[in-house]
């Protein structure tokens, strides 16, 4: 494990999630934020550093003595339906703000040893029932051609000598927040259902293997490269709302069809992220030596609801 650890988007879920992982372990940990005293509270004995990605290069003074950079920054996706002014928001807050970072370690001679970049299963597109490797082809559609983008200005990074990982996360499942909070109200009500079909796949991943994977690649040096951040056994939408309700001890009998979602979020939004299918496996991730605390969903469900 690194020295000393630097976050960026580190006052989201998974941010939140690996500073305390790591604080816990004695491991020191900075944090690029746009606001600090606001920060403070969620990041307990982490140093922090004012950093607007839209207004220049990280403080140099954040990397000093760092090893290793976890790179999460970026506009929430699902924050808002998709205009167009939203959307260039999601992009200029992943592609300009990745390449600030890494022309910040252009500028250094002490470089760390490797960057842990975010990205997403959206890589990938909607593929139907294609099993999806890391080797896969990229999909079509706004999420892929952000992620390749995204991807892209980590590489950079490589070409200084840093190692670089990219993990293509699924939906985190947590209960401190993100897609399980949104849904357990309505679930809990005995009101909740697969949306459209429910035959589209829907990758997943518990907040510990998120956490846990994070810092499998920072100790792992012989890993590089992008790895699928999913469990491995994937399921439906129907499945997940099947295995919820039974977790849950409530039915779920309701449906929201693919028409109200379109209406509801816009067509683009609805058929990206809700609507989309993908049958991501951790192929590489696996091949790499990590171990899934929470490889089956009914478990996974069970420990979080």
């Amino acid at each position: 494990m690194p020295d000393k650890v630097l976050i960026t988007g580190a006052t989201g879920l998974i941010g939140t999630a690996l500073a305390a992982s790591l604080a816990r372990d004695g491991v020191p940990v900075v944090a690029l934020v746009r606001d600090p005293s606001r920060a403070a509270p969620r990041l307990p004995g982490v140093t922090l550093h004012p950093w607007d990605a839209a207004k220049g290069l990280p403080p140099v003074a954040a990397f000093d003595g760092v090893g290793a950079v976890v790179n999460l920054v970026g506009e929430p996706i699902a924050g808002r339906r998709w205009s167009e002014a939203h959307k260039a928001r999601v992009r200029e807050s992943r592609v300009l703000a990745t390449r600030a970072l890494v022309d910040a370690l252009r500028a250094r001679n002490d470089r760390p040893s490797v960057l842990v970049q975010a990205s997403g299963t959206g890589f990938y597109g909607d593929r139907g029932d294609d099993i999806l490797t890391e080797a896969s082809a990229r999909g079509a559609g706004f999420l892929a051609e952000i992620c390749r983008e995204w991807e892209a200005e980590a590489e950079k990074a490589a070409e200084l000598g840093v190692r670089v990982v990219m993990l293509r996360t699924g939906v985190v499942l947590s209960r401190a927040g993100g897609f399980l909070a949104k849904i357990l109200p309505p679930f809990r009500l005995g009101v909740g259902g697969h949306v459209g079909t429910g035959k589209q796949w829907l990758p997943w991943i518990h907040l510990d293997d998120e956490i846990g994977l994070i810092r499998h690649v920072l100790a792992t040096a012989s890993v590089s490269g992008a790895l699928n951040a999913v469990a491995p056994e994937p399921v439906t939408n129907a499945e997940l709302t099947t295995a919820l309700g039974r977790a849950l001890g409530r039915p779920t009998v309701l449906s929201a069809p693919a028409f109200a979602l379109r209406l509801a979020l816009g067509g683009e939004m609805a058929e990206e992220l809700v609507l989309a299918s993908q049958r991501a496996m951790p192929v590489r991730t696996l091949e790499s030596g990590y171990k899934f605390r929470h490889p089956l969903l009914a478990p996974a469900l069970k420990d979080l609801v």
